[in-house]
């Protein structure tokens, strides 16, 4: 069963309230979300506080956690980026 999915894009200027969301959902601090992607505390931090966007590989990442998370992932990605819907 393929899917069909719009790349995230770290333009797009809900990826910081994203991440945060995604963050709480799998019930991880910062630190511990960024061990989950091989990343840093302040790097997590920066992204959540708009400070810095995710670079393609950590959108990757992203995306594959919304994956893995199911009903729960495609609510978040349809919450943050509805347009993706649409775009089928």
């Amino acid at each position: 069963m393929a899917l069909k999915v719009k790349r995230l894009s770290a333009e797009q200027p809900m990826i910081g309230k994203l991440v945060r969301e995604l963050r709480q959902a799998m019930n991880l601090s910062q630190e511990k979300f960024a061990q989950e992607l091989g990343m840093t505390f302040p790097t997590i931090n920066r992204w959540e506080n708009g400070h810095a966007t995710p670079s393609p590989l950590a959108l990757k990442q992203i995306e594959i956690l919304l994956q893995q998370l199911g009903d729960r992932g495609e609510a978040l990605r349809t919450k943050y980026f509805p347009e993706d819907k649409s775009e089928s």
